[in-house]
């Protein structure tokens, strides 16, 4: 096997954290080219190198150079002297559309409060395809909407034979989204390299498994950078050990975001709103409420023996990552969509 024609043009390191990342470094100056099949992004702290570079793979196959990123991927990035700003609104536009529900009106929330669905109940649908169908675009739309991820994860456990309710709930986001269309994730200009976390979890929310769900929000500087919301994989017995599950959950991704984060030398700090999981998560001491915990869990605390982690008690109503674990009223679903950077582009 040998590499395609350009390959080697730049002589860049690949991440071995991300496949599609290539750097190149050169005294204190740096390229980074992004790539994604045949889009690719190039970025870097000088003008000339990105020039040249462009000018290095047109030699080697035809680019076509569309100027300064607008628009990649299905994401649309607006700049001004404060930021960048990151947002889907054409593809939430098309998803409406084809939908029937460009004229809709708007719902305050993604879904409504104490919403709890489940596999039994309602009408089977006729056309389920639909159904996974915008639920699948929901999926790709989350990459710039944290407000809809915990939606979105409980809309997903149904597509193998969604019903009515169902259907009505999917729609119930699409109406969400008609009244905030617009919104998305705003990136300042300066921002420190600093990562902080929050981890959440909702104690056997599950009403087919009983399982539990874990949330977290991950932030560089004041930039929302990671959030997930997702079904624990084993039963967890206590509210401390579903929140612990979730503490180690949020270990792993801080984890790989430093190594992408190389120049990273200060700790992470993850807040928790569960003294009893920071507790264990601090103290070695073996007893009832720890000894059916996979080993794997217990990471989180060598990381913090470590230096790389320290962890915070938070209140729960300034948890943010309160919002990726259940349906919130709408007062508070619209501050904590603001704390994690969710705003409309400043004009």
């Amino acid at each position: 096997m040998v590499p395609p024609d350009g390959y080697d043009v730049a002589k860049p390191d690949q991440s071995t954290n991300d496949y599609s990342l290539f750097v190149k470094r050169a005294g204190d100056l740096f390229t980074v080219v992004l790539i994604y099949v045949d889009d690719i992004l190039i970025t870097g702290d000088n003008d000339s190198d990105i020039a040249s570079l462009k000018t290095a793979l047109h030699t080697k196959f035809t680019i076509k150079d569309l100027g300064l990123a607008r628009y990649f991927l299905g994401i649309e990035l607006h700049r001004n002297e404060q930021g960048t700003f990151l947002n889907q609104r054409k593809f939430i536009l098309d998803i409406l559309t084809d939908a029937g529900l460009t004229r809709a009106k708007p719902c305050s929330t993604p879904l409504p409060q104490h919403l709890k669905l489940s596999l039994t109940e309602g009408e089977p649908l006729d056309h389920p395809e639909a159904y996974r169908k915008i639920v699948g675009r929901l999926l790709y739309l989350t990459m710039t909407r944290p407000d809809i991820s915990y939606a979105v994860q409980h809309l997903s456990q149904f597509l193998s034979a969604p019903k009515l309710p169902h259907m009505q709930a999917v729609t119930h986001v699409l109406k969400y989204l008609k009244g905030s269309i617009s919104a998305g994730l705003f990136y300042p200009m300066q921002s420190q390299l600093k990562l902080t976390a929050f981890s959440d979890a909702d104690w056997a929310s599950c009403l087919m498994s009983r399982r539990s769900l874990t949330g977290y929000c991950i932030f560089l500087g004041h930039a929302l950078v990671s959030w997930k919301t997702k079904k624990q994989s084993t039963v967890s017995r206590s509210s401390a050990e579903a929140e612990y599950r979730s503490m180690a959950a949020t270990t792993s991704e801080l984890l790989w975001l430093s190594y992408l984060l190389q120049d990273l030398s200060v700790p992470v700090t993850l807040f928790c709103d569960n003294k009893a999981a920071q507790q264990i998560a601090a103290n070695p001491c073996f007893h009832e409420r720890t000894k059916h915990l996979d080993i794997d869990c217990h990471f989180t605390r060598e990381k913090i023996q470590d230096g790389f982690l320290q962890t915070a008690y938070i209140p729960s109503k300034l948890q943010l990552a309160d919002l990726m674990t259940k349906p919130l009223s709408h007062d508070s679903h619209l501050q904590l969509s603001s704390k994690l950077g969710l705003t409309v582009f400043p004009t």
